[in-house]
C-alpha cells in the first residue's frame, strides 16, 4: 500500500505531516493493504488568513484493487485531529464497502 502525502502552501511541517499521515493511516486501514493499492491524503488549511474555527481540511482517498476509490474528509482546526478523524472516517468506509461486497 502506497500512501502519497499532498499539502497546499499554507500547511507547515512537511516531515512531521508525512508521518503523521502515514502512521494515522496505516493504524486505521493497514489490516485491507492486501486490498489497498494506494491512499492519497490531502491537506490544506481553507482560512488561512484567520487563527481559529475548524479551518484545515483532511480529505483521504483508497484505491482499492478493482473498485472504485472511496474518499472522506473532515475538517478541524489542527492537522493532528483532522488527520486522525478522517482515518476513522476511512476505516469505517472501507469496512462498509468490503462488508457489501463480501455479502454479495
Amino acid at each position: 500500500m502506497q500512501i502519497q502525502v499532498n499539502t497546499d502552501n499554507n500547511i507547515q511541517g512537511r516531515e512531521t505531516i508525512v508521518s503523521l499521515v502515514e502512521t494515522s493511516v496505516e493504524g486505521a486501514v493497514g489490516r485491507f493493504r492486501d486490498r489497498i493499492t494506494r491512499v492519497e491524503a490531502h491537506l490544506s488549511d481553507t482560512n488561512s488568513h484567520k487563527t481559529k474555527g475548524d479551518d484545515i481540511r483532511c480529505v483521504l482517498e483508497a484505491r482499492l484493487a478493482g473498485h472504485q476509490p472511496i474518499a472522506v474528509s473532515h475538517q478541524a482546526p489542527t492537522v493532528d485531529l483532522a488527520v486522525s478523524e478522517a482515518a476513522g472516517k476511512l476505516e469505517r468506509s472501507i469496512e462498509s464497502t468490503l462488508g457489501r461486497l463480501k455479502d454479495r
